[in-house]
């Protein structure tokens, strides 16, 4: 038996693991230690590509592994998490609330659905490599698995107003939904030699990204995504009008 065919599976493995019981944590509305748990898993998701890669073992089955994995850990857990948010902001675990009320929480599931959309259209499609075409469904969970943390953060500072409105809530919902499927493509984070004429938009991101987590913690967490997606967008602008 190869030793090290294993080693990427368990890694994948672990990432499962803390989706699972991310899933426990939310049911019980913990949202600090579903953060953690989505984290850690993202981390181990990332390791096994690393080994499968190092050791060159890749192989259908461990494609397959990785996204059952990652759609629980980035699938169901940030879908889950918004059931949750829509339930609580609108006090919707009183039964004599019309029955359209009563449905609006299971819309958080969107959310999954995208991501199960996303995770299977990206196993075949040979373009995202090294680079990305929509958001990738990590990053999108740790978006949404974040947002309690940051209501939280400024509960007693600032009244979120827009955090309690269960229109916003679905409507970033549908949002997410689009964006990790949408063709927009995402400059990759992937820097082989430092050259910073060539990856000065990597470095400019990763650098304010550290000092964002530096001074705002968890409130950076969903603002750098929305910069990562906002930076794309930019860059593929200014590359179309260069090519033109």
């Amino acid at each position: 038996m190869n030793i090290k065919a294993l080693i990427p599976n368990f890694f994948t493995m672990l990432n499962l693991f803390c989706g699972c019981v991310a899933l426990v944590f939310v049911s019980n509305t913990e949202f600090e230690l579903a953060f953690f748990f989505v984290s850690l898993g993202i981390f181990f998701d990332f390791f096994d590509g690393f080994f499968a890669r190092k050791f060159n073992v890749a192989g259908p089955l461990g494609v397959q592994l990785d996204s059952l994995a990652d759609m629980v850990t980035s699938g169901v857990v940030p879908g889950y998490v918004m059931y949750q948010l829509i339930m609580d902001r609108k006090n919707l675990y009183t039964s004599n609330l019309p029955l359209q009320d009563q449905l609006f929480p299971y819309l958080g599931f969107i959310i999954t659905l995208g991501a199960c959309y996303r995770l299977a259209k990206f196993n075949i499609d040979t373009r995202q490599s090294d680079s990305f075409i929509g958001l990738p469904t990590p990053a999108n969970a740790l978006f949404f698995t974040s947002l309690p943390l940051v209501a939280d953060y400024f509960h007693n500072e600032i009244d979120l107003g827009f955090s309690y409105n269960k229109w916003f809530l679905i409507g970033i919902t549908f949002l997410s939904a689009y964006v990790m499927n949408a063709e927009i493509p995402l400059f990759s984070l992937k820097i082989k030699n430092f050259s910073f004429a060539k990856y000065k938009l990597q470095i400019f991101f990763l650098s304010i990204s550290v000092l964002m987590l530096i001074f705002l913690q968890i409130v950076a967490v969903p603002l750098i995504i929305l910069i990562y997606v906002l930076l794309s967008v930019i860059n593929n602008i200014v590359n179309k009008k260069a090519s033109i």
